[in-house]
């Protein structure tokens, strides 16, 4: 089965640096839960992703056990969205479409994530028990972390 998880952040800066931050592969791990242990492995420079960009990485996210995970940069619209398509990992499919609407307070940020877990019915129940769980953790880890580095007082 297909799931999707949404999400929405109002970012408190402009596109300029809502963009430069988030096409930053680089900046995965300050999002990221430490305990997940999210290291990028590609040798990346800080320059912009780009449509076929792949980044390795490995992150532990059940019992500290790493995992490989190598994600592609599929469509890249300038200061728009970018969409992220996983081609080795734990799930059977991931993508993860993120989008930059700029407003009167800044930028609004929409998460789009569809992602199958392998297994059939078992992906489907260590879904239910697990995963969609440690889904909604990254993502409100995620929140808070973004809500200190784009707060209304930081810009």
């Amino acid at each position: 089965m297909i799931y999707q998880l949404n999400s929405e952040q109002q970012l408190y800066c402009n596109i300029d640096r809502a963009w430069d931050f988030f096409s930053s592969p680089h900046n995965l791990s300050r999002i990221t839960p430490k305990e997940m242990g999210f290291v990028v492995l590609s040798n990346l420079p800080e320059a912009d992703i780009y449509k076929g960009m792949l980044i390795d990485y490995t992150v532990s996210p059940v019992l500290g056990i790493p995992l490989k995970w190598q994600t592609e940069i599929t469509a890249v619209n300038y200061q728009k969205n970018f969409t992220d398509f996983q081609k080795k990992g734990p799930y059977k499919l991931w993508r993860h479409y993120h989008e930059f609407i700029p407003n009167q307070k800044g930028v609004l940020m929409i998460d789009t994530v569809d992602y199958e877990l392998p297994f059939g019915i078992i992906g489907d129940m260590v879904h239910r028990f697990l995963v969609k769980k440690k889904l909604a953790y990254i993502f409100d880890y995620r929140r808070q972390v973004l809500e200190q580095l784009f707060s209304p007082l930081k810009h």
